[in-house]
Order: C-alpha cells, then sequence, then structure tokens
C-alpha cells in the first residue's frame, strides 16, 4: 500500500532540481586613453555590486578600450602594467569595502561618509589573465582562481594595416563550479572585448569588423586543421588519377563527406561561436542612432521622463539593433533591455565644490557634446542557450546598466550582472538531427568562411604595431624625448672624445 511518505518521495524525485549557475559581472569601459581615478572608478564598483546582489560575482570580466595611449598599447609589456593594475585595484577595494560592510547595511544606509582609498592587504579577486590587441584590452577575476581550470586567447586587429588600434581580443575558460547535488561540474564561456569602427557614417565598416571577429578570432591557428586536409585531399586526387574504379570513387567521396563535416565542426570550435560555451561581447560597438553628424540646434535625447525628448524615445533609432535583428551584425545573439542613457558623447563641466558628494565622490557636471548624437554606443550582448540544449535553462540578467559620468573620459561605463547556467559541453552539444535541421544559428554554420591565414596576417600586424609603438614612443612622449636627447648626447660625446 503506498503511503503519504512514498507520494512524497515519488513527487520530489519527479521534479528536477534548477541547475546550478555563476554569477557572472562584466563591464565594457572606453577609458579614452586615460588613468582611471581608482577611487570614483572603486566607488562606482561598489555600487553596480549592490544591484540586485547578495554576493560578489564569481567571475568579473573587464572589457576595455582606448585604456592606455596607442604608443604604449602597441608596445605592450611593462608600459600597460600600470593601467591594467588601476582597474584591479579599484575592483578589489569595492569588492572589500562590499564584504566588510555587507550588502544589506550598505544599501539601506543613505549616509554621506567618505571611504579609504588605500589598497585592501587581503584580495577578495585574483587577476586571472590580462590581454591586449593594440588599445583594446580584457581581464578576467575570479573570486576562486582554482575554479578557472583552462584559460585560452584569441586576437584580431581591423586598423590600420589590420593593427589594433581598432580590434578584438577574447578570452575562453573553462569554469568549474558546484553542481546541484552538491559535486563538481564545469561550464565553458567565452568573453570578447572590442571596439569597432567609430564615426556616425562607418555603419558598414562596423558590420565589416564583427564579420573580421568572426572570420579571423580563432582560439587555434586553423592553418593547423586546414593543412593536413590539403595532403589528404591531394593523395586522394592521386588515387582516381590511378584508376580506384567506380566503387572506390564512391568509397572516396563518402570518405571525404565525412572528413569535411568533421573538419567543418573543427573550425566551428575554435571559432567565437562554439556550439559548447557560452558567449559574452562587450564593447565600445560604437554604433550609433544616426548616420550623419547633428546640425546645429539638433534635438538631443534627454534625462527627464517627463520630457518628449526622453532618451528611451530615441532608442529605436538604434543601429545595433536595427543590424542585429537583421542579422548584418552581432549574429544570433541577445541584448538585455536597454534602460539606461546614452553612453556617448559626454563633456563635463569645471569641479563644482558645492556640489553633492557621495562616498567622497563627486557627482560629476556633464553635457552631451554638440558634434556627436548621443548614441548607446558601449553594450553587452550574450548568446543565450540554445534551445536544444538538454537543460531547459536560460541566461538571467540581473541586472544591465551604466554607471555615472567620470571626468576621465567621454564614455559612461555598462555592466551586466547575469546569473549563468552551468552546462557541460554534453549538455550544450547539438545533436545530429539538430545539425541537420538547417537552422540559422551561428553555432551550426558560421556565417562567414574561417580565415586560414589569419595567424599569420595577425602576427604580421603585430610586427607592425612594435615599429609603429616605439616611432610613437620616441617622437611622440616625454619619455621618448628623454631617450633621444641621452641618445644624442652620448653620440656627441663619443664623437668628442674620438677626435
Amino acid at each position: 500500500m503506498a503511503t503519504l511518505v512514498d507520494d512524497v518521495n515519488s513527487t520530489s524525485t519527479a521534479v528536477k532540481m534548477a541547475p546550478s549557475t555563476l554569477d557572472l559581472f562584466m563591464l565594457t569601459f572606453n577609458a579614452a586613453k586615460n588613468f582611471i581615478n581608482v577611487a570614483v572608478f572603486a566607488s562606482h564598483l561598489h555600487t553596480a555590486f549592490q544591484q540586485n546582489g547578495t554576493a560578489l560575482p564569481d567571475l568579473v570580466v573587464f572589457s576595455l578600450q582606448e585604456f592606455a595611449p596607442m604608443s604604449y598599447s602597441f608596445i605592450g609589456g611593462y608600459f600597460l602594467s600600470p593601467y591594467f593594475a588601476r582597474y584591479e585595484e579599484a575592483l578589489n577595494i569595492a569588492a572589500t569595502r562590499y564584504t566588510s560592510s555587507g550588502a544589506s547595511a550598505s544599501s539601506s544606509d543613505d549616509t554621506i561618509t567618505v571611504q579609504p582609498i588605500a589598497a585592501p592587504l587581503v584580495r577578495p579577486y585574483t587577476l586571472v589573465r590580462s590581454r591586449n590587441v593594440g588599445m583594446t584590452g580584457i581581464m578576467l577575476f575570479a573570486r576562486n582562481p582554482e575554479s578557472i581550470l583552462r584559460v585560452e586567447e584569441a586576437e584580431v586587429g581591423f586598423g590600420a594595416a589590420e593593427m589594433g588600434n581598432k580590434g578584438a581580443v577574447a578570452l575562453r575558460v573553462l569554469y568549474e563550479g558546484k553542481a546541484a547535488d552538491g559535486g563538481k561540474k564545469t561550464t565553458e564561456l567565452t568573453f570578447v572585448a572590442t571596439h569597432l569602427a567609430a564615426m556616425e557614417w562607418n555603419l558598414p565598416r562596423r558590420n565589416a569588423n564583427w564579420a573580421a571577429i568572426m572570420r579571423s578570432m580563432t582560439f587555434e591557428n586553423p592553418d593547423n586543421i586546414l593543412s593536413p586536409k590539403k595532403h589528404a585531399l591531394s593523395a586522394a586526387g592521386e588515387g582516381q588519377a590511378d584508376g580506384a574504379g567506380e566503387e572506390g570513387v564512391h568509397l572516396l567521396h563518402d570518405d571525404h563527406h565525412e572528413q569535411s563535416l568533421a573538419l567543418q565542426q573543427r573550425l566551428q570550435d575554435i571559432s567565437v561561436f562554439k556550439p559548447t560555451s557560452h558567449l559574452f561581447v562587450g564593447g565600445d560597438l560604437n554604433y550609433r542612432i544616426s548616420t550623419t553628424s547633428p546640425p546645429p540646434m539638433a534635438t538631443f535625447p534627454s534625462l527627464d521622463p517627463e520630457s518628449e525628448h526622453f532618451y528611451s524615445h530615441f532608442f529605436p533609432l538604434d543601429q545595433l539593433t536595427r543590424e542585429r535583428l537583421a542579422g548584418r551584425t552581432l549574429h544570433g545573439m541577445s541584448e538585455a533591455e536597454v534602460k539606461f542613457p546614452p553612453t556617448y558623447k559626454y563633456e563635463v563641466l569645471p569641479v563644482d565644490d558645492t556640489r553633492l558628494k557621495v562616498d567622497g565622490v563627486e557627482d560629476v557636471p556633464w553635457f552631451f557634446a554638440p558634434h556627436r548624437y548621443p548614441s548607446w554606443t558601449d553594450r553587452i550582448l550574450f548568446l543565450d542557450v540554445p534551445g536544444w540544449a538538454k537543460e531547459k535553462s536560460k541566461i538571467d540578467v540581473k541586472t544591465y546598466q551604466a554607471m555615472p559620468v567620470v571626468r576621465s573620459s567621454d564614455h559612461r561605463a555598462v555592466y551586466l550582472r547575469a546569473a549563468v547556467p552551468l552546462l557541460t559541453e554534453d549538455e550544450l552539444a547539438p545533436t545530429g538531427a539538430v545539425q541537420a535541421s538547417g537552422t540559422s544559428d551561428p553555432r551550426l554554420v558560421l556565417p562567414v568562411a574561417i580565415d586560414p591565414e589569419a595567424w599569420e596576417r595577425r602576427a604580421a600586424a603585430r610586427r607592425k604595431e612594435v615599429l609603429a609603438g616605439w616611432s610613437m614612443f620616441l617622437w611622440s612622449t616625454k619619455e621618448g624625448a628623454l631617450v633621444l636627447a641621452t641618445l644624442l648626447a652620448v653620440g656627441a660625446g663619443a664623437w668628442w672624445f674620438s677626435q
């Protein structure tokens, strides 16, 4: 006879446990080639952590554009360390303050206080990897660095001569977290930081930049995959020429078809659209609300909700949304509802000591630059869990918001906080039926073909960057002028002693 306990047990086993998630915080910021003010940035990060969060995020990703001067960015290494270090310091100050004060206490406390700026002794976040292509950088932080089992890198430049004054850099991470049953579970995430072409009229170039990301930014050299295939085809051709017979030709054809499918899958896996990886793209995407610059006395968005020109009324003009829905850019990707004001282009007013300061940080007075239409240039998009996934879960966006205006940049930073399902490779992998269905999902069929010479072209562009970087450093910086003066003095001294 069935008992009440039996009924309860059968019901509980029938209900699947909700999939476990990782707490992700991703931020994009165009720093206008300036150092950030660590105290200000930390204060804004602290406020962001309080939005719809009860604990610190598991992973933090910074997508940075123009985060350092071009000469330093092209040279790299030592010259970029001070710029990356300030973001790391700001993050850990914000995180330490969050954990020490408590989220609930902080969110309910409206008092104005001045917080200490000293870097914390114990750092809540560990920098797992930082990487740049030219002036575009990416930083990956983890609360528990041991949760990161693997990191892969990819990059592409699409500036002048394919250099990195504009470009994209990516990290692919294998993350291990706790499963719903208390065990361990892994999931893979791909993060792309990018800076697309500027100017209102440059819409086709922006779309072409995205195509370059799909075509040339790979996590393995595609030539290593394609070269063996070329040799195999060559050998097969020789076999047919030797007269393998009709049956042999059919067998070769079937074999080639299977090899071709396997090759396509390998190329798909090294692209940004790997079927078994979550994908997030953040950056200064530079899409505007007009293809021309504003005329004198043009109507600009207002922050007044009662105004007929409230900024939300301008969002239907957004190029990114239109181009994405038309399938011309950011293929297959999703974006949370944009409720924040335009993020570009700002001009700040002089410091006003009478203005209210919260946590010691100034509320910066500003106005929209009159020569650019205010636009939502800074965005973060994601590829949601596919419908064929075994776990029927989606990425749950908690917050998608812009930070306040800062004095060091004409952009506002934008951040996304989301709960990302921990789905394994097996759970995300498409079945054979799905692959044969003809769907246009970019995880199944790439919108563009992979460039087999992508890595070779990038290596050539990198050599140009180093040469250009040192040239700009020597002729356009104080440090470079000092080096030239020293070399000139040494040369003159050597000549004088030789006489």
